[in-house]
């Protein structure tokens, strides 16, 4: 017999891998649909992208309050996730770009709720509970990965429309499993503007911050424009699923090995090499590579991702005083998920509009690099090392 626990547990695997699912299948396509099918020009397919990171980063706290007022995070949850299927799946009976404009924003209300909800029932759980975050929340990379390789496919096959009814059939069935999340829901309280008085005087942490625009922006910004580069070279729409499944997939034995390179030659190390992995991937899709090359890099994905995230988010908690810590990680994920992932989202849709897809790779790689030298200068300067432990 499954006890109470296995099955909540149970609960949470199946969530984050439909949820993710959900997400893999639509985004990375999202754009290469928005222009071939809508036939939208670079800069409004830009807008169109970059709208939901600030709506995001508005509506999160917003979630957060009803959660601590209404003491129900899985009905809020379970609100959130149909929700967005619903918006997602109006994408299909829109062609105006200040509808999809709107969908866009829509849709980014109610994602804005999913993520912060489920992990922090899953941390506060394995908290009280026992059992390891990271093995439930590798579920969700699972389902990311494989949602991209399968949805391209079924797209060659059945055509882009596909990834509309396949979001929200898959959202509306991972809603039956978010009823089943734990009941418990512990969202940290941050005061951003008083923690950032004290994280100013903090060495370091400002440039940090520009690191986080300059290198994570970009690799957050990929997710939509990755699929038109691949069609640019010429590859098929199950050659752009093909590549994020082993974009995604090889970041997990990176995120693996993360924690002892960082012991071992320190966490600014780490992060440089990552940046300037990632900024040298950028520079090569410039020289427009044909699709075989871009497959075989994607494993660069996998290091500068599965290096850059963990080593970031110790740099950042290691860094901060211990008052600020959960408003230094807020304001460090604002900076990276809203505002990095907005300015490059945009900036691509213009510059492809103006240029090519391959121009946004040329901009996306030296702004990669200058945050890669920027890392270089902190390592310099010692006293912007945190003391690993």
């Amino acid at each position: 017999m499954i006890n109470e626990q296995q099955r909540t547990f149970f609960n949470m695997k199946v969530f984050y891998f439909l949820a993710y699912f959900g997400f893999g299948g639509l985004f990375p396509l999202l754009t290469v649909y928005l222009q071939n099918d809508i036939q939208l020009s670079g800069s409004q397919i830009g807008m169109i992208t970059s709208i939901g990171p600030i709506v995001m980063l508005l509506t999160q706290p917003v979630w957060g309050i009803l959660s601590d007022y209404t003491k129900r995070p899985r009905m809020l949850l379970t609100f959130s996730v149909i929700g967005a299927g619903s918006m997602g799946f109006t994408y299909l009976f829109a062609e105006e770009y200040f509808v999809l404009v709107s969908i866009a924003a829509g849709l980014a209300v109610f994602q804005s709720a999913i993520i912060p909800l489920s992990d922090s029932m899953a941390m506060n759980y394995v908290f009280k509970n026992g059992g390891d975050y990271g093995n439930i929340r590798l579920w969700g990379a699972v389902g990311f990965a494989l949602a991209v390789w399968f949805m391209g496919m079924l797209s060659d096959w059945m055509g882009l429309t596909v990834i509309f009814y396949a979001f929200a059939f898959v959202l509306f069935l991972s809603a039956i499993f978010s009823a089943g999340m734990p009941k418990e829901s512990v969202m940290e309280k941050v005061d951003i503007r008083g923690g950032m008085k004290k994280l100013v005087k903090v060495p370091g942490f400002l440039v940090f911050l520009l690191v986080t625009f300059l290198v994570f922006g970009p690799i957050m910004a990929n997710n939509f424009y990755f699929g038109l580069l691949i069609q640019f070279s010429g590859g098929s729409l199950a050659g752009v699923g093909f590549a994020f499944l082993l974009a995604a997939g090889s970041e997990v034995p990176f995120m693996r090995w993360a924690g002892d390179w960082i012991r071992k030659r320190g966490i600014l190390v780490i992060l440089f090499v990552a940046a300037l992995a990632s900024g040298i991937r950028w520079l090569f899709y410039f020289t427009g590579p044909t699709p075989e090359f871009i497959y075989m890099t994607t494993v660069i994905q996998g290091f500068s991702i599965g290096l850059f995230v963990p080593a970031a988010l110790q740099y950042v908690t290691e860094l901060a005083p211990k008052e600020v810590k959960a408003t230094a990680v807020a304001i460090y994920s604002a900076v990276g998920n809203g505002l990095g992932a907005w300015f490059f989202s945009i900036s691509a849709g213009v510059i492809m509009e103006w240029y090519s897809i391959l121009s946004v790779y040329l901009f996306y790689g030296v702004l990669s690099l200058v945050g890669a030298f920027l890392t270089l200068w902190m390592i310099k300067s010692k006293k912007m090392a945190p003391t690993v432990t």
